[in-house]
């Protein structure tokens, strides 16, 4: 064939033919990786979450074979572990061993679910991860000093795909539920959510724990379209009950708060699985409890807990152990906490603030508002009301459980953390109220077509501003204060891999420094010392998080074993309280932060 005809034909075929359709995708492909990298370029900053930092530490110890272990130590972490090795010993007549608390060997992570850490874990085997600050490469270094960190970047880089994943399954779930107008509409709404983006730069499990959801919802799509053929084929059904139980297990095993959606899911199959309900809701059940069981019996064996210290999340925030004293704690009274005022209490505090603004906040913007008006509407499809059913089941769970699971780490960051489930409802939420602005459009009495598309693309750009003004300043990717990679790497450079630091955010110092490092006890004095005397203290790095503490009521008023009155002590005496074992300090650390070791090291 001439190659004129062959062009003409090519030509006719990107325009008006199969291939027209090919390059509108292809073209919107490119528009979604040119998003991505403008996030990347001037909104993204490195890791900043505790949770985000101690997942990353824990994936690296697992991808260089070293275990499910951590070198994030928490006080309470070691309490468990040691009480429950002394309690096995005893109970079989032999003494404690050595090492009961785990802590001069690799100590057993009993705060995290696996699944995130284990995805992680082989991101770190594929990708060249450089642990090592660079401040040579222009795109990693500005003007010879640090600023991205590459590890932080890469684990964004794999949340990023994750969103575009969770942007495709929106896409199909609202094609099923309504129509192809909504689908692009409600796709588009969930690519421009800034706080599902801002998500993706975290470093949290949410994402991954957002595309197992948007899967589990499918299925159980799925299971209601197929209970209602007029044949309706057991096997199927009882495959899809089994699927969906799975799902809701991994969910469990990415955080574990979401193991209380198999609630809404049972409740689900009971009311829309067909004639069948019973089996479908036990093959549902028995596949969760499969699933779970192995991670619990490990757990049990471990620390004698089923969910380790994520187990007590319930506890933290009340009045009996405010802000992180739980976690810090070396031999708390846990006992104290079987009362159920503190918990009532804590529930009817979150609670409120959920209904009175995360709920209008949760990332949804002005979809979310079309949902939450349109709750009421007589959907055309049978699938949309029962899904939005499980909807509604899952927004009321979720807000009871997010209340009583919260604790300072919602204080620390109130959006971005790993205690927000209401964030897994938007998808869904944006597709509702894309459906719901379909309607009020159709009702919209306009002069002419294309008013209609000028009606659709407004509301899309409303809904997009946030992100939009997140990228016209551009942003110090460095989360500094307070965290400084350089500086954590330099200061846990002088202590050997087997010593044992501590912080008070040992979480950066595992992640960053890759040294063992225990939280900041509650006092100076004895709890330090019961600490040191399980493992010697080599080192004790303190950061703004407690040199900036407040100067009357956490300093000169403070308690004398406190870190505080430690603090006090160290600033009129100039030099550290007597029989303390940490008395050498480098230079270029006071005010701002306080450095002491054993022994001069630098």
């Amino acid at each position: 064939m001439p190659s004129s005809p062959m062009i003409q034909m090519l030509i006719h075929k990107l325009e008006v033919g199969t291939g027209s359709r090919y390059f509108r995708y292809f073209a919107l492909a490119v528009g979604v990786v040119g998003l991505a990298l403008i996030y990347d370029l001037r909104a993204y900053r490195n890791l900043s979450a505790p949770e985000a930092m101690d997942s990353a530490q824990l994936a690296r110890n697992i991808s260089e074979g070293k275990g499910y272990s951590t070198l994030f130590l928490r006080p309470f972490s070691l309490y468990l572990v040691q009480k429950h090795h002394t309690a096995n010993n005893a109970d079989t007549g032999t003494n404690a061993p050595p090492d009961a608390a785990r802590i001069k060997t690799a100590h057993p992570d009993i705060s995290n679910p696996p699944v995130y850490p284990l995805l992680l874990a082989g991101l770190m085997k594929i990708l060249p991860f450089d642990y090592t600050t660079n401040t040579k490469s222009s795109f990693w270094a500005n003007n010879g000093g640090f600023w991205r960190y590459q590890p932080d970047f890469f684990i964004a880089l794999f949340n990023e795909a994750l969103l575009l994943i969770i942007v495709v399954l929106t896409f199909f779930l609202a094609k099923s539920l309504f129509d192809s107008n909504v689908a692009w509409l409600s796709a588009f709404l969930v690519l421009g959510c800034e706080l599902l983006w801002r998500f993706s730069a975290s470093g949290l499990s949410t994402l991954l724990l957002l595309a197992i959801f948007m899967v589990l919802v499918l299925f159980l799509l799925e299971i209601e379209r197929s209970s209602r053929e007029s044949k309706p084929r057991p096997g199927w059904l009882l495959g899809l009950a089994v699927a969906v139980g799975v799902l809701t297990g991994i969910g469990a095993l990415t955080r574990y708060a979401f193991g209380w959606t198999i609630i809404p899911v049972v409740l689900f199959l009971i009311l829309f699985s067909g004639p069948r309900r019973l089996p479908h809701m036990l093959a549902a059940l028995l596949a969760f409890t499969l699933v779970l069981a192995p991670w619990i019996i490990r757990n049990e064996v471990v620390s004698g807990t089923p969910f380790g210290t994520a187990g007590y999340a319930v506890v933290e925030g009340t009045y009996l152990f405010p802000q992180f004293q739980l976690e810090r704690s070396v031999q708390p009274e846990v006992a104290l906490a079987m009362r159920i005022q503190p918990y009532t209490q804590k529930l009817f505090a979150n609670l409120r603030g959920i209904l009175t603004g995360d709920l209008l906040k949760s990332g949804a913007t002005w979809a979310g508002v079309l949902f939450f008006a349109g709750l009421f509407m007589a959907f055309r499809s049978t699938g949309a009301r029962r899904i939005r059913y499980f909807l509604l089941m899952c927004l009321g769970l979720f807000a009871v459980v997010q209340s009583l699971g919260r604790t300072q780490l919602s204080e620390v960051s109130p959006e971005i953390n790993s205690e927000n489930l209401l964030v897994l409802l938007v998808p869904l939420v944006l597709v509702f109220g894309a459906g719901f602005f379909f309607t009020l459009l159709d009702q919209m009495t306009l002069p002419f077509v294309q008013l209609r598309y000028a009606v659709i693309a407004g509301f899309v750009t409303l809904c997009w501003l946030p992100l939009v003004f997140a990228l016209v300043i551009k942003n110090d990717p460095r989360f500094y204060p307070p965290y400084f990679p350089p500086v954590v790497q330099q200061s846990a450079s002088w202590m050997q891999p087997e010593e044992l630091m501590m912080s008070d955010w040992p979480w950066a110092v595992a992640w960053y420094g890759q040294r063992q490092c225990v939280w900041l006890t509650l006092d100076a004095q004895d709890d330090f010392y019961t600490i040191n005397n399980l493992k010697p203290i080599q080192a004790l790095y303190l950061t703004q998080q407690t040199m900036d503490c407040k100067f009357v009521t956490e300093m000169m008023n403070a308690p004398e074993r406190s870190w505080g009155g430690f603090l006090k002590q160290t600033l009129n005496d100039k030099r550290v309280p007597d029989k303390f074992p940490l008395t050498k300090a480098p230079p270029g650390y006071w005010p701002l932060e306080l450095f002491l070791a054993d022994r001069q090291r630098w």
